[in-house]
């Protein structure tokens, strides 16, 4: 996965399975999370495992909201990591 350090990437479904298991790999490559799932506690156990490369909100990806509120995340972080 070259070119993926300082890029950032919105994952869903990263609380388990291959979500989870997608974010702790880009993660090791260097990109910069933002993390989507409904279980927030598994979703803030796994931001904090990451660190300060990734961030996380509380997304059900059957509701338009939560999405759009994902992407605004992403393109936030996107402008300048904080």
């Amino acid at each position: 996965m070259s070119g993926i350090e300082g890029k950032v990437v919105a994952i869903t479904g990263a609380s388990s399975g291959i979500g989870e298991a997608t974010a702790l790999l880009l993660a090791e490559q260097g990109a910069r999370l933002v993390l989507g799932a409904r279980r927030e506690d598994r979703l803030a156990a796994v931001t904090a495992r990451i660190g300060g490369e990734a961030a996380c909100l509380r997304t059900d990806v059957t509701r338009r909201d939560d999405l759009h509120a994902l992407v605004a995340l992403a393109g936030d972080r996107s402008a300048g990591w904080t």
